[in-house]
């Protein structure tokens, strides 16, 4: 009677545990989101401090002078996005490449930066020619969902390789560049914006499932891109010819 009780009781904590679970996980993400923003653009920082100078002509509270800062801010991007899309993109371009492209260490950090803000943007060619793609390292072992730049494979003690980039979450502006098997990467059933929020939603936004057909067919055409073996190779028209 008493462990049945305890059981009983055990079960509904649980319940209101369970149910309270959800609520606690988005409050924590919403932290830790709300805690790197702040980290990165607050007011003690570097990029706040200009925010507060923007708005220090409106405002004399320091809090107050951030904020309306900041709305200033925000405000005028409108203008720049208008003044892009009626052709100052190609002069801005321009000046950026006699700029932050040449300078030292600046340059690729901007580059790579630049690379992965063009995943918003669908007009960007290079980088929507990414195709997302799962890599099942060992052929068969754990999934990865990355993005493959290049379907031109690269040749790696005799055997095709693959580059692929694997973000990072839930920020996915770095990761890692791998070569893996040619035949370890499959085709992923979606566009490079599902695979983004897969990536911002840390795993909570499920991938497509991805057929077994799917997974037969990518392993057909990997096969095609095998090169030949060394050794006995048949003459055109006639029985093969093999060494003495």
């Amino acid at each position: 009677m008493f462990k049945h009780s305890l059981k009983s009781i055990i079960a509904t904590w649980l319940t209101g545990l369970l149910a309270l679970l959800p609520l606690a996980l988005t409050m924590v993400l919403l932290t830790w989101i709300v805690s790197l923003l702040n980290n990165l653009i607050g007011p003690s920082t570097a990029i706040g401090r200009l925010f507060a100078a923007l708005g220090t002509p409106f405002a004399s509270n320091p809090f107050l002078a951030y904020v309306l800062g900041t709305l200033v801010l925000l405000i005028s991007l409108y203008p720049l996005g208008l003044a892009v899309k009626l052709g100052l993109r190609r002069p801005l371009g321009w000046l950026i490449d006699v700029t932050l492209r040449r300078t030292p260490l600046i340059g690729n950090f901007y580059n790579l930066a630049d690379r992965f803000v063009g995943l918003l943007d669908k007009k960007n060619t290079d980088i929507t020619s990414m195709r997302p793609v799962w890599c099942f390292f060992g052929g068969d072992g754990v999934a990865v969902l990355a993005l493959q730049p290049s379907s031109q494979p690269v040749i790696l003690e005799g055997r095709p390789h693959y580059a692929i980039l694997v973000p990072t979450a839930p920020i996915p502006i770095g990761g890692g560049l791998l070569y893996v098997p040619a035949e370890w990467v499959k085709p992923a059933n979606m566009g490079v914006d599902a695979l983004t929020s897969i990536y911002v939603s840390m795993g909570l936004t499920p991938p497509p499932a991805l057929p077994a057909q799917s997974l037969e067919d990518g392993s057909n055409d990997e096969d095609q891109l095998q090169p030949p073996r060394q050794g006995n190779l048949p003459l055109s028209g006639g029985p093969s010819v093999s060494g003495s």
